[in-house]
């Protein structure tokens, strides 16, 4: 990635074609060494290549992508019975208890 970005970068300055010299130069300047196998293979990949070009045809294909959850889980409906909801206030008051309980432990998260 790093071989990349200074490609970018090089690119965005108005060099259409970076050498590996402008490159490690780049990488050089804020003192990062260069990897001369993936700063080859890179430039052979780009090689003749418009960068604006794969960057668009990059974003068509990452459209098509799915993204995010399936979706959340359906509403719930309403209460089948009065006998459901004194459970869930039992359950409720235990929870309460039980956090309660956590802060008797002489020390806080964030103290």
């Amino acid at each position: 990635m790093k071989h990349l970005a200074a490609y970018l970068l090089l690119g965005l300055a108005g060099n259409s074609s970076p050498s590996a010299g402008d490159i490690k130069g780049v990488l050089d300047s804020v003192g990062i060494e260069a990897d001369d196998e993936r700063l080859e293979k890179l430039l052979s990949e780009l090689e003749g290549k418009d960068v604006n070009e794969l960057i668009s045809e990059g974003t068509t294909k990452l459209a098509s992508v799915p993204s995010g959850g399936a979706g959340g889980a359906p509403a719930a409906g309403g209460a089948a019975a009065g006998g459901a909801a004194a459970e869930e206030k039992e359950e409720e008051k235990k929870e309460e208890e039980k956090e309660e309980s956590d802060e008797d432990m002489g020390f806080g998260l964030f103290d």
